[in-house]
């Protein structure tokens, strides 16, 4: 069974922890920064999952993060992806657009929405991590 990805970028720690726990409810699952991956490296996934903190205006963070989410835009048609992030102010603007954005290039978004949490993750965002972690291992097969 192949390995599942949870690729994230963090500005503070808050999304990485979530990563972590995303890992825990897959089991054979491993965090990755995305500075550290490529969409190319996602090509042949069936199912990952992405995180990123809300940012300035309630946007995925502009030098990391946009550019590898619009590369991956074009492969991401017929794939279940699971989102993530963090926020310290809004009301989960960003993750909307997130997955409406995902949706439109074809992806099947976990749940229909991505997991937030305002700052680290309380004891109902880990849960709600970890069952994502599940449904995406179950989704990998």
């Amino acid at each position: 069974m192949a390995e599942l990805k949870v690729v994230f970028w963090s500005g503070s720690g808050n999304t990485e922890s979530m990563a972590d726990f995303v890992v825990k409810g897959a089991g054979d699952a491993k965090a990755i920064p995305m500075e550290d991956i490529t969409p190319a490296d996602l090509a042949d996934d069936k199912v990952f999952a992405l995180g990123c903190p809300a940012m300035g205006d309630e946007e995925l963070e502009e030098t990391i993060v946009e550019p590898f989410v619009a590369e991956l835009e074009k492969s991401v048609a017929g794939k279940t992806i699971g989102l993530f992030g963090s926020y310290g102010w809004g009301d989960g603007e960003w993750m909307r657009n997130w997955v409406e954005r995902m949706q439109k290039a074809g992806a099947e978004v976990v749940d229909g929405e991505g997991v937030i949490c305002a700052d680290a993750p309380d004891d109902e965002a880990e849960q709600a991590l970890a069952a994502l972690g599940e449904k995406l291992a179950k989704a990998l097969g």
